[in-house]
């Protein structure tokens, strides 16, 4: 039978974490490429429509949004039921579209601004008449590229 000795102790190897900064590194990396942000915070609700045609933009930054669409359940106490436009993060009438494009229009280079691009996301149960008044805004504040999309009844 043998004996146990006790006196000679082993102690813990030293843990190598010379690769650690490379580990933490590809994973924030890789989260860096899968996370999108989202620039605005939609305040109205809009269901997206089917696609029937398909455009690809070249360059996503030179789309400006316009979402027209019923406030959400937390604003509609407030606002009522009837659709509201917003423009970035605000609720905004139609008379305010023609300063924020051109506003948003300033703010891009020279060169982009004729491929400017202005893309309404607008609810199905949105009447037409604020879609006109929207759309001939754009026609003063010379916005030449305006897509729109809408969900078509059913």
């Amino acid at each position: 039978m043998g004996k146990f000795n006790k006196t000679g102790k082993k102690e813990m190897p030293v843990l190598n974490t010379s690769s650690l900064p490379d580990l933490i590194f590809t994973l924030l990396f890789f989260f860096m490429i899968v996370t999108t942000m989202r620039e605005v915070t939609l305040k109205v609700e809009f269901k997206v429509p089917q696609a029937t045609e398909l455009e690809k933009l070249e360059k996503k930054s030179l789309v400006t949004f316009i979402y027209v669409g019923k406030p959400t359940a937390e604003f509609r106490k407030k606002l009522g039921n009837e659709s509201r436009i917003q423009l970035n993060d605000s609720y905004a009438e139609v008379a305010a579209i023609q300063d924020y494009i051109i506003g948003e229009r300033a703010s891009m280079k020279e060169e982009d601004q004729p491929q400017m691009t202005v893309s309404l996301k607008v609810d199905q149960d949105t009447k037409m008449g604020i879609v006109t008044d929207i759309k001939e805004a754009l026609r003063k504040a010379y916005a030449l590229k305006i897509n729109y999309s809408a969900q078509p009844r059913q």
